[in-house]
């Protein structure tokens, strides 16, 4: 049985593993950052900014920095689904 790996060049490899470690680095990061604001999404950090629950200093800053690794996870998804589907072909 053929795996994807078979099919991969050394440069489809490297970018594969790239993207990949992104994807992993950015969600591990955007956990840590909720985490430090005992938050569970950005939902609700934004929420408990609002209600005065937590401090807008650093508060803010802690949300704008999830939502950002949250757009990165994304879009390294959707890189990552073009490259396995342009593999595929």
């Amino acid at each position: 049985m053929s795996t994807i790996y078979d099919e991969l060049s050394a440069d489809q490899a490297m970018e594969l593993s790239l993207v990949a470690r992104l994807m992993y680095e950015s969600r591990e990061n955007r956990r840590m950052v909720l985490s430090a604001m005992n938050v569970s999404d950005e939902a609700d950090l934004l929420d408990n900014i609002r209600t005065g629950a937590i401090a807008e200093h650093p508060a803010y800053e802690h949300y704008l920095a999830a939502r950002i690794l949250s757009d990165t996870q994304q879009a390294a998804r959707q890189v990552m689904a073009g490259l396995v589907k342009e593999v595929n072909r």
